[in-house]
């Protein structure tokens, strides 16, 4: 078991010392897990000492003539109609519903506090005194660099600092991108003949090299990145000396913490479409490509996505009803007879039934994260971070819709094929209510191999290392090539966060209705919390910092999965004869929503606004630290766009070295000090701080 050593060394690490390694949206991430522990570990030994002997003493199932399983007999379909057995599910929803309330006001609490003192507490950076302002209005008699300067010492003389606008680079960033590719061809070739000197090596100018006039590879690329040099040159003088390449938009600093939150956070202009103003991403959480997008398309950019979301999530529905043909194949075979020879083959339909239907609904969903965050960039968000956040919601309402609602009708209506076409039109809503609960099988099935075997993959970083070997053999070239192959890059907020809401919804809805897949959620979320813990320790880099600005979505993304628990179960228990508890469940998404507007008002402040008081604490307390202070200097280049300053990668970094880099708490086993230069004192040795500073 010594290959099993690295669970405990995870765990060691404190917590205030995990957040000054790896962040605090790092440690926030975590603590989705820990809540989900919270949650279910509690509900579900109330679940098996009490709902389970209720529903399993009965012989409700052995005496119908539907489609079950030996777990179905644990669930509420068990039960027959209108039993007085159902008090026990009332009181128990109220009792799993109060206690989820519990643990997310707790948790709600606790993480708003980390994020203030994590924002009193952190060094100086450049995001900190600086605003974004967009859709600057036009001015005949003045350019907008002028425009933004004179606002400003106007209506904010005593704390405006300096400005820098926003020019249109998009062109230039393409032509350094080309410029990369041509001087990667060039190491290439010229390390290829530096080993054999025999022959120059050679290539065809055509489409792909398999045509055109054979010339001389190594001047052939030597030209191209001179061409392209020059070009680049001249694009840069084309954006700063042409106004028409300044954008309606600016990053303004402000000599005080305590000025940058009064402008962020106040309407600038009585006309509150213009001189609009929000805090400034950090410097290497900014999508320099949409700062160039007119703020007055992005409007219609997001009715367009919203259009493509809605033809995106219901025409999926078709793959998702066949996957369930495949979950349900013992429902059909009455339906279809000529294929039960071949499903009643044991090998087959083990395979069939317990895997074939997760793997396929997994293969399905394999490419949907690339999709949605294409959409989002089109919607012109202006941080790294928005664009992840506003990517899994629309990742989580997919899921929500195809995995959870798609998964339970189609798949109700194939496994009760036959009953439903022999029985009356009155008859059906009671088989879909008997049936939903029987879905958990499927679930089961899905957690097992979407969820255990995804952190098992996690943790062996089997698809990493697959695409390492491919490109490692097709696509590297040079040392700099191997080094991006190799880059672990950071921590999927897009895809990961939206996988963990599916099982909070999924724990939640079953936790009355059929007890027996809540130790499934809870062995994932204890295996996940252990794997991303060290993963977070020894493998990611931090790609961005936004202090845990994600917590409210995903706050209310449980409430909203808690709510339509409470809905389904008051569904199921009206097809169930037990129409006299309804009234008493209504109160209970009543109360649940009055507890999520409850906690929006006390706690989500903390996440969308930066009090005044913090903020003229810390400038306080940094002006007794550093008196003499030029923050000019630090500030004026911070926001200049990254292909300005030469299209080096490094570039961004080492301009916020000063503002990011504090002394090293410990060594850690991560290689790349590339945006996470804290190392941990609880994995191997690795560099110190004062090692990279030093090379």
């Amino acid at each position: 078991m010594r290959f099993l050593n690295w669970m405990p060394a995870a765990l060691q690490m404190p917590e205030p010392e995990l957040i000054d390694h790896a962040g605090l949206d790092s440690v926030v991430y975590l603590r989705i897990y820990l809540t989900g522990l919270k949650i279910f570990v509690p509900i579900a030994i109330i679940a098996f000492t009490i709902m389970v002997p209720v529903n399993y003493t009965n012989g409700t199932l052995e005496h119908s003539n539907l489609t079950y399983s030996d777990i179905d007999k644990l669930s509420i379909s068990n039960i027959p109609p209108g039993s007085q057995r159902f008090w026990t599910h009332l009181v128990m929803a109220y009792v799993f519903s109060f206690w989820t309330c519990y643990v997310l006001k707790k948790e709600y609490e606790i993480i708003a506090s980390m994020r203030l003192q994590f924002l009193a507490s952190e060094h100086r950076r450049p995001d900190q005194f600086t605003v974004l302002v967009r859709n600057v209005p036009p001015d005949p008699d003045e350019s907008v660099t002028e425009l933004v300067e004179h606002f400003f010492l106007v209506n904010h003389p005593d704390h405006y600092l300096t400005y820098q606008v926003v020019y249109n680079a998009n062109k230039l960033s393409e032509l350094i991108k080309e410029k990369k590719k041509r001087q990667n061809w060039l190491d290439f070739y010229q390390l290829k003949y530096s080993r054999s000197q025999s022959k120059k090596p050679s290539l065809k100018t055509g489409f792909l090299g398999l045509w055109g006039e054979r010339v001389d590879a190594i001047d052939f690329y030597a030209s191209e990145v001179e061409r392209l040099s020059k070009e680049i040159f001249a694009e840069r003088e084309k954006i700063t000396n042409n106004p028409k390449y300044v954008m309606p938009a600016a990053f303004v600093s402000f000599k005080t913490q305590w000025g940058a939150a009064v402008c962020a956070q106040t309407q600038q202009s009585r006309n509150p479409t213009i001189w609009l103003t929000e805090w400034a991403p950090e410097p290497r959480d900014v999508y320099w490509d949409n700062l160039a997008i007119p703020y007055v398309s992005l409007t219609i950019r997001r009715l367009i996505i919203a259009v493509a979301f809605f033809f995106l999530t219901f025409f999926f529905m078709i793959p998702i009803a066949f996957v369930q043909t495949l979950a349900n194949i013992e429902g059909i075979e009455k339906t279809v007879p000529f294929l039960k020879p071949i499903i009643e083959v044991k090998a087959v339909k083990s395979f069939i039934q317990g895997f074939l239907p997760g793997i396929a609904l997994k293969i399905f969903l394999i490419f949907l994260p690339s999709i949605l965050m294409l959409m989002s960039k089109f919607e012109g968000f202006s941080s790294i971070s928005s664009l992840e956040r506003r990517s899994a919601s629309r990742y989580y309402i997919f899921q929500f819709i195809n995995v959870f609602l798609g998964s339970i009708i189609t798949g109700t209506a194939f496994q009760q094929l036959n009953k439903f076409i022999h029985q009356s039109a009155n008859d059906i809503p009671k088989t879909i209510g008997v049936s939903i609960p029987m879905k958990a099988t499927f679930f089961i099935t899905y957690i097992m191999v979407d969820g255990w075997a995804g952190v098992a993959g996690e943790i062996l970083r089997l698809k990493p290392l697959i695409f390492y070997h491919l490109r490692n053999s097709f696509m590297v070239k040079t040392e700099k090539d191997r080094e991006e192959a190799m880059d672990p890059g950071s921590l999927g907020f897009n895809t990961g966060e939206p996988q963990i809401q599916l099982y909070f919804l999924l724990g939640l809805v079953y936790a009355v209705v059929t007890p027996i897949l809540l130790p499934f959620i809870i062995i994932f979320f204890g295996l996940a919390y252990v794997v991303y813990r060290h993963q977070i320790i020894n493998v990611y880099n931090q790609e961005y910092e936004s202090a845990a600005a994600f917590w409210p979505d995903v706050h209310g993304r449980i409430i909203a999965a808690l709510v339509v628990s409470q809905l389904l179960l008051m569904g199921l228990l009206g097809t169930k004869a037990a129409a006299q508890s309804t009234p008493l469940l209504i109160a209970l998404p009543v109360l649940t929503i009055w507890f999520h507007m409850f906690c929006k008002g006390r706690y989500e402040p903390a996440f969308v606004r930066y009090p005044l008081q913090e903020a003229m604490m810390k400038d306080t307390l940094d002006r007794m630290r550093e008196p003499y202070l030029n923050l000019k200097d630090s500030l004026q280049d911070a926001y200049i766009h990254p292909d300005f300053k030469g299209g080096d990668d490094n570039d961004s970094d080492l301009a916020n070295e000063d503002w990011e880099l504090e002394p090293a708490l410990v060594p850690t086993k991560r290689h790349s000090q590339k945006t996470t230069p804290l190392t941990s004192k609880h994995g191997s040795s690795g560099p110190l701080l004062s090692e990279v500073q030093e090379n």
